[in-house]
């Protein structure tokens, strides 16, 4: 689960974090009461999308020469409008897609003077299952630039679990990151700081970009971006209670409230698989054969007749979708309640592109005669290859 900057700062803040005073803006006639709470004498003016890159992003239907998500104001009255124009309009970054994001909210703070941009994040490495840091003195806009052409200056290094975290580690930062004197000492209690939120608050990701350092010589966390294992969400009310679901996919959010697995993608042949491994193979195979997958959708070893139903409307409910593949290898998910599902799904929705069904496994005769006696035009499937190949000959034409 992903959360705003402001939230994401906000935690932080409650965790001894330094960061930025800020107000958090839902409409523009509230911006400058927002504006006239902080010292100034410059704001920074920040569009709120689940999305990087805003700072360089652009608007749809732009002004020629008009800025990009993060704007400066040197008045209240300017914050003021740079919040009014952008409130409610379509942001397009390299994250969003051409599709772009609809700017909800405003976050407007106070500016902070920058004498050196840094990048500074934990996550979990798949590789190693432990938290590790990542650090680099090139932050700022271009670190993905960095990342593909100097990969040298980044430094990582991960924690191990038994022995935990140590000043050592805050020190190695700080020297990855070239800092020198009494910011030393403010990057070790950081490190700190920032490993604790981590690891109390079950997050997957927690990237500051830029971690500036100001001409004093301090540091100060200028951007923050959160998110959060969605299976520990149980655990945290108050983290639950932070989400935002304009940020998520439709689509996306009506699976997750049957419990279903599902992301959407850009292709034309919609899955709906029972197991995450087999929809996996399922999409590589439609790839395989010359088409690609509209979604990746697990239904899991538990699903009802209603969970099936559910997310066969969730695949129709998409205008890219030209056919649909159902591949079931029955284990803990019967073959007869998927058949079950289908039936149901396509009385109530209607079917208006081919169908291919596979079915292999636990009651699999009694599935198969569940579609055989349907009525449904269901095109049958001998095993995946067999499935995938018409399936794709039957959105191909």
């Amino acid at each position: 689960m992903n959360i705003h900057e402001y939230q994401a700062k906000a935690l932080l803040r409650s965790y001894g974090a330094p960061v930025s005073d800020g107000r958090v803006v839902l409409r523009a006639e509230e911006a400058k009461t927002a504006a006239g709470e902080m010292d100034g004498p410059l704001w920074v003016v920040k569009a709120q999308i689940h999305a990087g890159g805003r700072g360089k992003g652009k608007f749809k239907e732009a002004e020629a020469g008009e800025k990009g998500g993060v704007r400066l104001a040197k008045s209240v009255g300017e914050a003021a409008e740079e919040a009014r124009k952008m409130l409610g309009r379509t942001l397009v970054t390299h994250q969003t897609g051409p599709a772009g994001k609809q700017v909800n909210r405003i976050y407007i703070e106070d500016g902070s003077d920058i004498a050196r941009e840094l990048y500074l994040a934990l996550l979990v490495d798949r590789q190693s299952s432990r938290i590790s840091f990542v650090a680099s003195t090139e932050g700022g806009m271009d670190i993905e630039e960095v990342a593909a052409s100097t990969p040298e200056k980044i430094v990582s290094f991960s924690i191990d679990p038994a022995s935990g975290l140590s000043d050592f580690h805050g020190r190695r930062v700080a020297f990855a990151l070239g800092l020198t004197g009494g910011q030393v000492k403010q990057c070790v209690g950081l490190v700190k700081i920032l490993y604790k939120a981590f690891v109390e608050k079950d997050m997957e990701m927690l990237e500051i970009n830029p971690l500036i350092v100001t001409p004093d010589g301090d540091i100060k966390v200028l951007d923050a971006k959160v998110s959060f294992d969605g299976n520990a969400i149980y655990r945290h009310a108050d983290i639950a209670a932070l989400r935002d679901e304009t940020e998520e996919e439709p689509k996306e959010l009506a699976a997750s409230k049957f419990d279903l697995n599902y992301i959407a993608l850009d292709g034309e042949i919609g899955c709906m698989v029972n197991g995450a491994g087999l929809a996996m193979a399922t999409m590589d195979i439609i790839k395989l054969y010359g088409a690609e997958p509209a979604n990746f959708l697990d239904v899991g070893g538990s699903a009802t007749k209603e969970k099936v139903t559910e997310a066969f409307k969730i695949i129709t409910s998409d205008p890219n979708v030209k056919g649909i593949l159902v591949n079931i290898f029955g284990g803990i998910m019967r073959c007869d309640v998927i058949a079950e599902g289908v039936v149901s799904a396509v009385k109530e929705v209607g079917l208006q592109v081919p169908l291919v069904v596979r079915l292999e496994g636990t009651n699999v005769e009694r599935g198969k005669e569940i579609i055989n006696t349907s009525g449904l035009n269901v095109i049958a499937g001998d095993n995946l290859a067999d499935a995938a190949k018409k399936i794709v000959k039957a959105v191909k034409g």
